[in-house]
């Protein structure tokens, strides 16, 4: 962590050193909003996904919105949560060795806990360390409904998973976890409806294998930011675990919107200084590698056309300029990350700002949390 704080409450949003990650709070409250309108009227429960933002401040406004809890993607991340107040939150991963399923039943001892399972030896390990303990902790079984990741994808291993889970005394099983996660990246809106139909049709085929032997499935959780409004209308889903609308970044912006889709907008942003200008046409910014992530493509210079960001180093952006003086040296700029997850996870703190003044410097707690 560095000795010096890019900013402080009340300092203006001019000052705020560089680089650093910001947030325009009227835009995060108003994506916050955006979202409960969306499920308004439905049947769908708002679960986000943490791992966008790695901040508690974050996550318990989500919950006084009416999200009932979180996900996390690791044991870790989940545990700053929970230390931060959250009382649910659902681990969207598979956890194996006996010392990550211990933290998670620690954990579990504190709040509501959900696990993913895809093996029966993963059961059988929960099964295990829940009965020493007298713990109970809620399991979902994931299955592959397109992604090619994790997850079963047969009928037979659905239900040889629900039966050896409804076994265990103190396994609770909750129901199906059915995230298609590349589909909230397909460009096209008929390529994010016909995944998510063939998403729902497999989750519609599992859930009624598991009825027919009188075992209740209970959710059917999954969506991201990119298909929120197709497992909504979907009448199979009823829990959405979308993450990145509270920030939204450059790659969900090259989806093109269907006249379902619910309208986000960007929300985070890498404030960046113009610390060489050595040509007429290339400026030199001090945000590279190490502020912002590129596995989804290089960054987005916020609202100054004629300015791309066209390469990286470590330490080194380099903007190219289509006018010698625009930005002249010492000027800021604000890039659109192109992925918010890997970003976020790149800084200690989340500078919020609103009229041009810093309100708040939220902590980026869960930073950093691998295990």
């Amino acid at each position: 962590m560095s000795p010096w704080k890019a900013a402080h409450p009340g300092d203006a949003f001019e000052d705020i050193d560089t680089p650093a990650l910001v947030l325009d709070l009227d835009a995060f409250e108003r994506n916050l909003a955006r979202m409960t309108q969306a499920l308004a009227g439905s049947k769908m429960r708002l679960r986000p996904h943490a791992k966008s933002h790695k901040c508690p401040d974050i996550a318990l406004r989500q919950i006084q919105q009416g999200a009932i809890g979180i996900c996390c993607q690791k044991v870790s991340e989940a545990a700053r949560f929970v230390e931060a107040g959250v009382k649910d939150v659902l681990i969207t991963n598979q956890i194996v060795g006996a010392r990550k399923v211990a933290h998670a039943m620690d954990l579990a001892a504190r709040a509501t806990i959900g696990v993913l399972v895809d093996h029966p030896s993963q059961v059988a390990q929960f099964d295990h360390a829940s009965q020493e303990r007298k713990t109970t902790i809620d399991v979902y079984i994931e299955v592959d409904v397109g992604m090619g990741r994790c997850g079963v994808s047969s009928v037979q291993e659905v239900t040889d998973l629900a039966q050896q889970i409804t076994a265990a005394p103190y396994l609770r099983f909750m129901g199906l976890q059915c995230y298609h996660g590349s589909a909230q990246h397909y460009r096209e809106p008929e390529q994010r409806q016909a995944a998510i139909r063939q998403a729902s049709d497999i989750a519609v085929t599992m859930r009624h294998a598991l009825e027919k032997l009188g075992i209740k499935v209970e959710r059917i959780t999954g969506a991201g930011t990119g298909s929120v409004a197709l497992e909504r209308d979907s009448g199979v889903f009823n829990e959405v675990q979308s993450g990145s609308y509270v920030f939204m970044d450059a790659d969900y912006a090259k989806n093109h919107q269907g006249p379902q889709d619910v309208q986000f907008e960007h929300a985070l942003f890498v404030k960046t200084g113009v610390m060489s200008r050595p040509t007429a046409d290339r400026a030199v910014v001090d945000a590279g590698l190490k502020a912002s992530s590129v596995d989804s493509g290089l960054p987005v210079v916020w609202k100054k056309p004629g300015v791309h960001y066209t390469k990286a180093s470590d330490e080194h952006g380099v903007l190219q300029t289509e006018q010698a003086n625009d930005p002249a040296l010492g000027d800021f700029v604000l890039l659109i990350p192109g992925h918010c997850d890997p970003t976020v996870n790149l800084y200690d703190e989340l500078i919020c700002y609103r009229a041009g003044k810093v309100e708040a410097v939220w902590p980026i707690t869960a930073r950093g949390a691998a295990l």
